[in-house]
């Protein structure tokens, strides 16, 4: 009976925190396939894991550190076994925008990939906590920094994004006027 009431608890906490497990998948995946796989993976993880979850502590939290940690694992992997760029399935996102916006942002969404694709795993996994609006402390706690190394981290991730966005729009007019 115990063991039932710890899966029902279990799988409740994941169902309310399901959308970290996307997050995470989608930030390390180029692939629907890959994508599921670590997803699955993710969750295989913290079932594993979960009879040393501590209660008193956030769950969200300690999932985010199990995730990173696959999809970090994963990412290594896959860059090992294949050195090029693959596209992103863009049917995962569902952002809905208008037919006269969409190449800009679709322009902007791959300026911003692009860079986040050149970022350590570390500084993925800042970025994606920092862009899902969690505080610094708990940034800190899942992947074990300081709150204060963590604002320092995201101050340097953005004034690079800023540098590397001015780059690039300095070279698409420059180019546009030739």
């Amino acid at each position: 009976m115990a063991r039932k009431f710890r899966e029902d608890q279990f799988l409740a906490l994941l169902e309310q925190n399901r959308k970290i497990l996307f997050k995470v998948a989608n930030l390390y995946c180029r692939s629907g396939a890959d994508f599921q796989d670590v997803v699955q993976e993710i969750v295989l993880q913290a079932w594993r894991s979960f009879d040393r979850y501590d209660d008193s502590r956030r769950f969200s939290t300690w999932l985010y550190r199990i995730a990173l940690n696959v999809g970090i694992s994963f990412y290594r992997a896959e860059s090992r076994r294949s050195r090029s760029l693959v596209a992103v399935d863009e049917s995962i996102l569902e952002i809905a925008v208008p037919p006269s916006q969409a190449a800009e942002l679709d322009d902007h969404f791959h300026l911003l990939r692009a860079y986040i694709d050149r970022l350590t795993d570390l500084d993925k996994g800042l970025m994606l906590l920092y862009l899902d609006g969690t505080p610094y402390e708990v940034i800190g706690e899942i992947v074990g920094i300081s709150e204060s190394n963590v604002g320092t981290k995201i101050n340097r991730i953005k004034q690079k994004l800023q540098q590397t966005w001015t780059d690039s729009l300095n070279k698409e007019h420059s180019h546009g006027f030739r």
